[in-house]
């Protein structure tokens, strides 16, 4: 397993991001692509990880992007057929490892309901009440570092 980060927008690991966010979030979940990319700035100031299998195959993302004096944790996809492996949680560490590193205290995220345990295994706590988004229910969630 190797896992790349990335700010350049031109590279292949952020073009390995957008097509892994585009096969699960928009193909397997619905969501317009306009509101999965968002806004050209923000995919500009994120760092982008992308998990590389050991065939060399992109099989999971996230990105941190930091906005209003907040560091999100986003965009946590790993494709369908690579689920099960470990890939979310290799991620997740190394998002964590990330922020640390670079002094980041806290860590904030919008978590699908589904995910809420996963992410509490990292200590996440919900510091919000549930909303829904992107027509999907989630829960703010914070760790501090």
């Amino acid at each position: 397993m190797k896992i790349k980060n990335t700010r350049d927008t031109m590279s292949k690991t952020y073009l390995d991001a957008l097509k892994i966010r585009n096969e699960v979030f928009v193909k397997g979940q619905g969501i317009a692509y306009s509101l999965e990319v968002g806004f050209p700035i923000d995919e500009a100031m994120a760092i982008h990880f992308v998990l590389y299998n050991e065939h060399g195959k992109a099989c999971g993302t996230c990105r941190l992007l930091n906005r209003h004096d907040e560091t999100l944790l986003q965009r946590m996809a790993v494709l369908e057929g690579e689920r099960k492996k470990g890939y979310a949680s290799m991620l997740l560490t190394e998002a964590i490892n990330f922020s640390r590193e670079h002094k980041i205290p806290e860590i904030v995220l919008h978590a699908q309901l589904s995910a809420r345990g996963f992410y509490e295994k990292f200590d996440f706590k919900p510091i919000d009440e549930i909303f829904e988004e992107a027509g999907i229910k989630h829960i703010k969630m914070q760790l501090t570092l």
